[in-house]
């Protein structure tokens, strides 16, 4: 459920499941935990990650999640195996990560970009901590990561309201690096990855 592409020793994965708005699941969480281990193991230099579609990702899937018959503990094993281990995996990669999001990153989605080393997005790109509107506390990484980059205060309003708001707006309160015009995304990345080749990957990792 995620497509890998390497080109010049940077990996990109991208989450492919484009009808679904690329919804995560716990099984394309384990695929792009592999793929991320796999790009560290092949020596790339940076890892991209962004969407297939008009979505970098819509957050998990919620007809996948009505479909389960689960306890509360087995509901809490399952996210810490699937969505826990990929931010742990982004989070400890040894090589810069940076989120290309191409569209709408909304619940995990969020959380996933907001984990990477770097992440632009295009400006028509929403984002949002939708977790509340289907009776969910933030998870993959949300209560951590989130705090940590934009502030308490903000992070509970985002959390406790569930609204969503463009790029210009993460931005400027730096859940993202930069919001740039869909058509200068890819010129914007790859001038971020050229200068990234010419540091020292390890001691950015390190």
């Amino acid at each position: 459920m995620v497509r890998v592409e390497t080109d010049d020793r940077v990996h990109t994965v991208a989450f492919d499941r484009p009808d679904a708005k690329n919804a995560l699941t716990a099984g394309a969480a384990a695929d792009l935990v592999d793929a991320l281990e796999a790009a560290e193991a092949a020596g790339a230099r940076a890892v991209v990650v962004t969407g297939d579609g008009n979505a970098f990702c819509a957050g998990g899937d919620i007809e996948a999640m009505a479909a389960r018959d689960e306890t509360p503990g087995e509901a809490y094993d399952r996210v810490r195996d699937s969505l826990s281990a990929l931010i742990e995996t982004v989070l400890t990669l040894p090589v810069p990560v940076i989120a290309k999001v191409n569209g709408d990153a909304v619940g995990a989605g969020t959380n996933v970009a907001a984990a990477c080393d770097f992440a632009y997005a295009a400006s028509e790109a929403r984002f949002g901590e939708v977790f509340g509107n289907v009776g969910l506390i933030p998870d993959s990484g949300g209560t951590f990561i989130l705090p940590a980059l934009v502030g308490l205060r903000t992070a509970k309003e985002l959390a406790m309201t569930g609204r969503l708001f463009d790029a210009g707006e993460a931005a400027e309160m730096d859940l993202i690096n930069r919001a740039v015009p869909a058509a200068d995304l890819d010129g914007e990345v790859r001038e971020l990855l050229d200068t990234l080749d010419r540091k020292p990957t390890e001691t950015l990792g390190l």
